[in-house]
């Protein structure tokens, strides 16, 4: 699922790569996306097949987690935007850059940093979403991803239809697993079997405001570094808490003095 957790995991047993256990499938205990976002992004690898999601929060810039692009070559690299179904639709856009948050770190007990942008080569017309300004406990969210159905590593082959799950950011504590409040969210599982799975890593998490979408987080890890997905809460990485950071990085730099 997630490559801090398979680092543990390895050792007594065999599990695909962060990431890539799928590359569809859906949102354990959610249903099938029941409206159109155009800021939603699969990435694929050269082989085309998809391995993470993203957001799209400018024309020519995606927001992802870090390790589902920590040590991919751009170039090797395709996004499909604004599509449900991540094997048609929407736009194809060819990534030219990527930046990983410098306090990324893979090892299993490092918290935050999980979050990289990809910078695309043009810009797209598809709509991108804002990053919020806020967020707190018991705010409703919604997940969006492409992982598995099931709750264990390889138990279905998935699908390709985008899949979304109505949750809400819970109290830190409840994320028994190495967790930084300051730049993470702990998301709840609803019924305590629903949430993000394999193949979902880098989906947006995003809040109503004013009728419109915004973006909260993205997804990175279980939250109680379990292998079987939706045990606990689970974590993604705050975007609002990394705003500065990212427009920092794609605010063009100004004419010289």
């Amino acid at each position: 699922m997630l490559k801090r957790v398979l680092v543990v995991l390895l050792a007594a047993m065999v599990l695909t790569p962060a990431g890539q256990a799928t590359g569809a499938g859906d949102l354990v205990g959610g249903r099938e996306a029941d409206e159109p976002y155009s800021f939603i992004v699969s990435l694929h690898s050269a082989s085309g097949k998809a391995f993470c999601a993203g957001t799209l929060i400018t024309a020519d810039w995606l927001v992802t987690a870090g390790h589902c692009v920590e040590g991919k070559n751009a170039a090797t690299l395709s996004a499909r935007i604004g599509s449900n179904d991540n094997t048609v639709g929407g736009e194809i856009a060819k990534p030219a850059e990527i930046i990983v948050n410098p306090s990324y770190n893979p090892v299993p007990d490092h918290a935050g940093g999980d979050l990289a942008l990809v910078r695309l080569a043009a810009p797209v017309k598809s709509a991108p979403i804002s990053i919020g300004a806020t967020v707190a406990p018991e705010t409703p969210t919604r997940l969006l991803g492409w992982g598995q159905m099931c709750p264990t590593s390889g138990c279905d082959k998935g699908t390709a239809k985008l899949q979304q799950l109505d949750t809400k950011i819970v109290e830190g504590v409840r994320c028994t697993a190495k967790f930084d409040g300051a730049v993470e969210l702990c998301t709840d599982n609803p019924g305590g079997k629903s949430g993000s799975c394999y193949g979902d890593s880098g989906g947006p998490q995003i809040a109503k405001v004013a009728e419109k979408w915004v973006l909260l987080g993205t997804i990175s890890r279980p939250g109680n570094a379990d292998p079987v997905c939706a045990t606990s809460p689970s974590i993604a990485t705050s975007v609002v808490a990394y705003a500065q950071w990212i427009a920092e990085k794609i605010t063009p730099p100004g004419p010289p003095a």
